[in-house]
């Protein structure tokens, strides 16, 4: 009764994922095709047939027979005879294999069905960290065409000193490999945008430059290890080895079954005819070599999925705490980049005063304008990264 107790809670816990799962992310199956949606929906009907039919596979079928046959015979000539039956030979009895059987069909479904989501979710992160990609190289596009700016007024004033023989020529060579260096990371740049582009095409028809991406929160440790959908699944594949080593045990104990059969018999010869029906039991216990073999290595399955299980609750715990630990790192990436922005503030706010003054050049205060927009680009692509690290624990929970 504790076993079925157990599977109950997980199976109600598959069946609420599945309805929150539902309601709570059918926007986010918005980022897939139609296509890719009913898939997962006709795999999981799939399943839910597979798993009816396997639910009640202890049922013997009732055979039912009718046979036609003519004899002929040099004297006789020919005579006809025919003979309808119906019967059943049905186990009711199996040492509890009947009951388990039934329990590990109810745990499969659940497996199938939770193997099947997560699928799906890892799809949708797959789907929006695509996204997030994007929009990251779209804001370093951005940052290298600000760079490109930069170098290109460094140049302009290396040129004056070089003309001027105030400067060596190989600091001019410097400053131009590397303008040079910057936009050829620039044709990168389009490259990968072109190929993602054409990745994300693959799984949503929606134009990946005019989606919004999801903005994601922090999700505590605790959270993160009870709605963990890989934990979830490691749960009820050890329920699912705990029924099928049970079904093993059963094998191999008696069996009791019943069988019946009524006959109709129809012989072309007067006195021939006959109806009849026969019914009874039998008790059977099955003497296999190898039995001790196979209950030993079910057993040793369903151990196997117990530590499995274990495995993963701790590597939940690291999954999160990596994570943690990089938005860490990012927050100060974030907090330093906000330091140089307002530094680069002061200082493009001084430079223009200085252009007043007619101490600095107005390409002085572009040069100082552009590196602030460099460090604004900054802030906001360690900021992607930290929803990009965030998705990783998100497509692993249950919402």
């Amino acid at each position: 009764m504790k076993d079925l107790s157990v599977l109950k809670k997980l199976f109600l816990l598959c069946s609420i994922f599945a309805t929150s799962y539902i309601s709570a992310e059918s926007d986010l199956e918005n980022y897939l095709t139609q296509e890719k949606n009913l898939i997962f929906n006709y795999q999981e009907m799939k399943n839910q047939l597979e798993m009816d039919k396997l639910h009640d596979s202890w049922i013997s079928p009732v055979m039912v027979t009718y046979q036609k046959n003519w004899t002929t015979q040099p004297l006789s000539g020919t005579k006809s005879s025919s003979a309808f039956s119906i019967g059943i030979d049905q186990p009711i009895f199996r040492s509890g294999g009947i009951y388990y059987a039934i329990k590990y069909s109810d745990a499969l479904r659940g497996v199938n069905s939770q193997d099947i989501a997560m699928k799906k979710k890892q799809l949708i992160g797959q789907a929006i960290d695509m996204l997030y990609n994007i929009k990251k190289l779209k804001l370093q596009h951005q940052k290298l065409k600000l760079l490109v700016r930069n170098d290109t007024i460094d140049i302009q004033r290396k040129q004056e000193s070089y003309g001027a023989g105030i400067l060596d020529s190989s600091f001019l060579d410097q400053a131009i490999l590397k303008r040079n260096q910057n936009e050829s990371q620039m044709l990168d740049i389009e490259m990968n945008l072109a190929k993602l582009r054409n990745s994300f095409k693959l799984l949503s028809r929606k134009n990946p430059d005019k989606l919004k991406t999801p903005r994601l929160k922090m999700i505590s440790s605790k959270y993160y290890k009870n709605n963990n959908m890989d934990l979830a699944l490691k749960q009820l594949k050890s329920l699912e080895k705990e029924y099928s080593n049970k079904m093993t045990w059963a094998k191999y104990l008696p069996t009791i079954s019943v069988n019946a059969r009524y006959t109709n018999t129809d012989i072309n010869t007067p006195g021939m005819d006959d109806d009849y029906s026969t019914y009874g039991f039998k008790i059977s216990v099955p003497l296999n070599i190898n039995a001790a073999t196979d209950i030993e290595s079910s057993r040793v399955s369903y151990m196997l999925s117990v530590t499995e299980m274990q495995d993963s609750r701790r590597t939940a715990g690291i999954e999160h705490s990596i994570v943690r630990k990089s938005i860490s790192i990012l927050n100060k990436r974030i907090s330093l980049a906000k330091k140089d922005e307002a530094l680069y503030r002061r200082l493009y706010n001084r430079t223009k005063d200085l252009v007043k003054a007619g101490e600095k050049t107005k390409q002085d205060a572009q040069t100082m304008l552009n590196s602030l927009n460099i460090k604004q680009l900054d802030r906001k692509i360690y900021d992607i990264e930290k929803q990009q690290q965030l998705l990783k624990l998100y497509i692993k929970v249950s919402r």
